[in-house]
């Protein structure tokens, strides 16, 4: 064994034991002929050299090895591999571990298995390997197969072996398990060599050419056994997942709950969660008549994605004027921030309940030609009846947390059915785009993040301008988009910071302003000064805290203040978009839970643009040492200002995307 490989567990000697009969088995009990299957002899001479295979098409290809020539296996670390490598130690084939990282940050060995497959190659014993990365774009050659030729001098030899009966997985690379009494397929490719001078820019070329002759191999291994390889092809026309049984019972719950929605709505009109007057719209009944035309359909939750909606919504207007748009949103806040922000050619309506009546009303009065959910915005009747008109649905700034994952794992059934009818998910990361795969999207790719490419929060200049005098010459700073439980911690804060800056004024944008009555009320109990920017008033001398309980002025605070503590941070919220503090010259403090914003935080800690806090005298003692040193405030800002430039490019990403979903405009030629 080779690459320090671990002695192997007693459960994987066993079954890959087992495994290993199998594929003799599969292999004697399966029919072949010389019109077949290709004769290994004419490919000898190649040897030693790097034989590829696609990830899921691998469990045959023991059965091409020869007993003169002398095979290595790079197989990954995981434990999933524990089984394979047992059974392939059966055919006398050594092993070396670790795979690419796949765009993953972790170290998965892969460093080690290369100089180690380098090493094999110049013994004499051929190196067999994926060509796709585990966890990338499955089908896509690696830049690392072709980097390996060019360092070994030895060519990369394509083969795939298919059999006419078999199942395919729902993984990301459709694993497939070959079934006996099959006819059976063997193809082997072009040969590419790479010369050791090959440049950075040539080795694209070379892998381009492995991918191409792999993908000639795995289809002649098809044909030539009489099978069809769709179901094992990733991504190839295989449609969505039928709904499973929780599915099901979801859909016929929601539509045998509808007399219960009215009930619902009023409960929550009475705590100003929902508008009385547009009560018709979130029971499917629009309010607005469609416009004319093309029209694309955006809806967001609430005001976080909202902000990152407008922008893209504004984009796509450059490249397509004439088109029209809808947006749904389903609260309160969003729907003032709309009528403020929203241009002359979209509506905004409150986003029908997910109840099957209202969201066919819904859809047979808009008639969308395109429909774009913004992040996490997952509502099943709402996707099933739109994919079921056959609008084309994309999800964009695609985000899901590791908690949520293992919720959707743990109901595939309800999953697949829903994220495989997206003809699109544009993720903010490669982890985030594999983490969508797992559950059945068709198409997810990491298109990075639409909040970095947001512009700057609006700042209404006379409000600014009447409210600059009543805090001249006082220390600020801003606690924003606070949840419960963080404003006591900010409060406390306070009582230490002013002892050592007399005059403080902290100004507490809560993320949810309804709950600026009893934030005040809870700051007067423990004997802060406080005025409520929601009543009008504006902070006197007395005020040790100001209430910022409005909505769309987050930014004017942000101007206002140098420092800003990003909420939803010393509580496990995930955290808040700290983007637009930077956006406006406020740095950045957060709590330890920032988990929802990871790249974003990664790149500001990594680029020390940013500072971590996990108490009230730990942000007291890093807000007094901000405030008072004008200059590293500077620099913290300017090395903020990099780390999100390395983050940007989102916006023009998600607009391309889209427009290849949208119809061609009337009078206008399709490029060819």
């Amino acid at each position: 064994m080779t690459n320090a490989e671990p002695k192997p567990r007693l459960v994987h000697t066993i079954a890959g034991g087992l495994l290993a009969r199998y594929i003799r088995f599969v292999g004697a009990s399966s029919r072949q002929t010389r019109e077949m299957t290709d004769r290994f002899d004419a490919h000898a001479h190649h040897h030693p050299c790097i034989v590829a295979m696609w990830h899921g098409q691998f469990m045959l290809l023991p059965l091409i090895k020869r007993p003169q020539y002398a095979a290595d296996v790079m197989l990954a670390r995981h434990r999933d591999a524990e089984l394979m490598g047992a059974a392939l130690r059966r055919f006398d084939m050594e092993l070396i571990r670790g795979a690419g990282a796949g765009g993953r940050r972790k170290d998965r060995g892969g460093a080690a298995a290369f100089r180690a497959a380098v090493v094999a190659l110049s013994e004499g014993r051929s190196v067999a390997m994926t060509a796709d990365v585990p966890g990338g774009v499955p089908r896509r050659a690696g830049l690392g197969i072709v980097m390996l030729a060019r360092q070994s001098g030895k060519p990369v030899l394509p083969v795939a072996i298919a059999t006419s009966r078999y199942l395919a997985l729902n993984s990301w690379s459709r694993m497939t398990i070959n079934l006996p009494w099959s006819d059976l397929g063997f193809a082997v490719g072009d040969a590419v060599s790479v010369p050791h001078d090959a440049t950075t820019g040539d080795l694209e070329a070379y892998r381009q050419a492995v991918e191409a002759s792999l993908n000639a191999a795995t289809e002649a291994a098809y044909a030539r056994c009489g099978a069809d390889p769709a179901r094992a092809t990733p991504g190839l026309a295989r449609g969505p997942a039928a709904p499973g049984l929780r599915l099901k019972a979801y859909r016929s719950l929601t539509a045998l709950a509808r007399p219960l929605a009215p009930l619902i709505l009023k409960s929550r009109e009475r705590r100003g969660k929902e508008e009385a007057a547009r009560r018709p719209e979130r029971l499917g009944r629009p309010s607005a008549q469609r416009p004319a035309g093309q029209l694309a359909w955006f809806h967001a939750a609430s005001v976080g994605e909202t902000l990152s909606i407008l922008p893209l919504m504004s984009a796509l207007t450059s490249r397509r004027p004439s088109l029209s748009f809808l947006l749904t949103t389903g609260t309160v806040t969003s729907a003032k921030l709309a009528a403020e922000r929203l241009g002359p050619r979209a509506v905004h309506q409150y986003a029908p309940l997910d109840v099957p009546q209202y969201v066919r009303s819904f859809l047979g009065h808009w008639r969308p030609d395109l429909a774009v959910f913004a992040e996490s915005e997952i509502w099943p009747n709402l996707i099933l009846e739109s994919a079921e008109r056959s609008i084309p649905l994309a999800l964009v700034n695609a985000r899901m947390t590791k908690r949520s994952h293992r919720r959707w794992r743990r109901n595939l059934g309800f999953a697949r059915p829903l994220f495989g009818r997206f003809s699109l998910i544009l993720a903010q990361n490669e982890q985030l785009a594999r983490r969508f795969k797992t559950l059945g999207a068709q198409t997810a790719v990491a298109a990075g993040n639409l909040k970095v490419d947001t512009p700057p929060p609006p700042v209404v200049a006379a409000e600014l301008e009447r409210l600059t005098p009543h805090l001249a010459g006082r220390p600020l700073f801003i606690a924003a988009c606070t949840h419960e439980g963080e404003e006591a911690i900010v409060a406390d804060a306070h009582r230490l910071l002013s002892q050592r800056l007399p005059g403080l004024l902290t100004i507490i944008a809560p993320r949810h302003p309804e709950r600026g009555g009893a934030i005040a009320q809870l700051l007067t109990s423990v004997g802060l000064g406080v005025t409520r920017r929601a009543l009008g008033d504006l902070p006197g001398s007395s005020c040790d805290a100001y209430v910022a309980d409005t909505i769309g002025e987050l930014g004017m605070f942000y101007r206002l203040a140098p420092v800003a503590f990003v909420g939803g941070s010393l509580v496990n919220r995930g955290g808040h978009n700290p983007i637009e503090a930077v956006r406006q010259e406020a740095v950045v403090i957060t709590g330890p839970y920032w988990q929802n914003f990871s790249d974003t935080y990664q790149a500001l800690l990594s680029h020390d643009a940013a500072a971590v806090v996990r108490s009230a005298s730990e942000l007291a003692d890093t807000t007094y040492r901000l405030l008072a040193d004008e200059a590293e405030r500077s620099r913290m800002h300017a090395r903020a200002g990099a780390a999100l430039d390395g983050l940007s490019g989102a916006l023009p990403r998600t607009v391309e995307a889209l427009l290849d979903y949208l119809p061609a405009e009337e009078g206008v030629a399709c490029a060819s």
